[in-house]
């Protein structure tokens, strides 16, 4: 670990709006195939191209932009050393829920506490927007399953061979829930 990198207690996520997304966007860029070279198993295979990345983060855009996910960023526009997204429901009858999405800290920059910060900023954010039920999913047997629980998350199960990890081959995943609060009624 870089003792120059900053901490949790001298970072402070930031979320990002669609008209200052493209300032961020190299960054999240080398943030995501870094974390898919060390092993990340967020969706993509150890040979992400730098183009598929790009067209990857032209899909947060668009989300951004109507409104269906949120994105923190920790670090500076040039250097992120960590991301996360909140997918929002936009059914009707689940405006209660959100996803949890590509929690991503840089390989030099893990064990910070910068991941609990950005997952602190986003639960912070979800209970403003009254969404208080969020989930995601992570690789089962993954050191991310240990940082989920001890974040409050509660594994509801998984299904195996969900998806390939970086190196290709099939794992299971395991769900993740965690209430914030009831549903208005």
């Amino acid at each position: 670990m870089d003792p120059a990198l900053p901490t949790s207690q001298t970072l402070q996520p930031t979320r990002i709006g669609p008209e200052q997304f493209e300032t961020y966007r190299p960054g999240l860029v080398e943030l995501l195939l870094d974390s898919v070279r060390h092993g990340a198993s967020v969706g993509f295979l150890a040979d992400l191209s730098g183009a598929e990345a790009n067209a990857y983060f032209d899909e947060v855009r668009a989300g951004l932009e109507d409104g269906s996910r949120l994105l923190w960023v920790a670090g500076r526009q040039a250097l992120p050393l960590g991301s996360v997204q909140l997918s929002l429901c936009q059914k009707r009858n689940g405006l209660n829920r959100a996803e949890v999405q590509k929690l991503l800290v840089r390989s030099c920059a893990r064990r910070r506490g910068i991941a609990r910060a950005l997952l602190q900023g986003l639960e912070d954010e979800a209970r403003d927007r009254q969404r208080g039920l969020l989930y995601l999913d992570t690789e089962a047997g993954s050191p991310a399953e240990d940082f989920y629980r001890s974040a409050g998350y509660r594994c509801i199960g998984g299904l195996p061979d969900y998806a390939c990890g970086p190196d290709g081959r099939y794992r299971a995943n395991a769900i993740y829930y965690k209430t914030l609060s009831s549903p208005a009624r």
